[in-house]
């Protein structure tokens, strides 16, 4: 494991990963918190933007390029940007059955299942893990 490609990435592409990595974090302590809490919607507010932040970031990077500049990575990100606030009326409405739905779903298909994909040869975490 070696942090060296992802220090010689772009800014952007640094800071796309740097708030990937916390909002990983921060979205397995709110995962294994109680939920309800002073401290759970603190954590949250936090994670909020920090997923605003990893899906608007993508939106300048631009590696993997199927139509024009554009990947399908870019249409998660849409998505993202319109799920989070979403998410977050729901709580705000009262429908935590909805706030739970969507914000679990934002962290398994946002970031875990994404992240995943980021290990793909070729790509910069691949070599950060792997070495290669």
């Amino acid at each position: 494991m070696t942090v060296a490609p992802l220090l010689a990435a772009s800014p952007i592409i640094q800071a796309h990963a740097y708030l990937a990595f916390a909002a990983i974090g921060l979205g397995c302590v709110q995962m294994l918190a109680p939920k309800g809490t002073g401290p759970h919607r603190a954590i949250g507010w936090t994670w909020v933007a920090l997923m605003m932040g990893v899906a608007g970031s993508s939106l300048f990077i631009h590696t993997i390029r199927l139509w024009g500049a554009w990947s399908p990575i870019h249409l998660l990100s849409l998505l993202t940007l319109a799920t989070v606030p979403l998410a977050v009326a729901y709580a705000r409405r009262g429908n935590l059955a909805g706030h739970r739905r969507a914000m679990t779903t934002l962290f398994v298909f946002a970031l875990l299942i994404t992240g995943l994909f980021t290990m793909w040869p070729g790509r910069i975490m691949h070599a950060v893990v792997f070495g290669v």
